[in-house]
C-alpha cells in the first residue's frame, strides 16, 4: 500500500480519532496504536510495540499479510480500543510512555543531555 500524501508528525497525531492511531508498525508520540505492519521492518516493529511497549493492537498479524483485511476486522480493533478495559489500558500506557519521551527530549532531559554531550565530543 502506497500512502500518496505524506503527513507530517504532528498532522497525523493531532487527527488521531480518539486518541488511535492506525499506522504500519512504528510508534509515534503516546497515541495508542492500532498497528497494520505491512513490509520491512515494519512487523518486528508492531511486535516491539505490541508486546513490550503495550501501547497498541495488532490489526492483521504478519503471517496472514496475503489477505484482504475486512470491515468487519477493524470495526472489532476500533471496539477494542474504545469500549473495553484493554483499550483504556493501552491508551493510558501510550500518554504515560508519551509524556516520558516529550520529558526526556525536552531542554534538560536525559535523552537532550545526552545527545548534546554527543555532539560536543563528536565535533571537539
Amino acid at each position: 500500500m502506497w500512502c500518496s500524501c505524506w503527513r507530517s508528525r504532528n498532522a497525523r497525531l493531532a487527527s488521531a480519532i480518539a486518541g488511535v492511531e492506525f499506522v504500519r508498525g512504528e510508534h509515534d508520540g503516546g497515541v495508542a496504536i492500532a498497528a497494520w505492519p505491512m513490509h520491512s521492518d515494519q512487523p518486528s516493529n508492531a511486535a516491539l510495540v505490541a508486546d513490550v511497549l503495550k501501547t497498541e493492537i495488532v490489526v492483521r498479524e504478519w503471517k496472514d499479510r496475503a489477505g484482504v483485511v475486512k470491515a468487519s476486522l477493524i470495526e472489532s480493533v476500533v471496539r477494542r480500543f474504545m469500549a473495553s478495559e484493554e483499550g483504556c489500558r493501552i491508551k493510558e500506557t501510550a500518554e504515560k510512555l508519551g509524556a516520558a519521551v516529550r520529558e526526556a527530549t525536552e531542554a534538560g532531559g536525559v535523552s537532550r543531555i545526552e545527545l548534546d554531550s554527543f555532539i560536543a565530543h563528536v565535533i571537539r
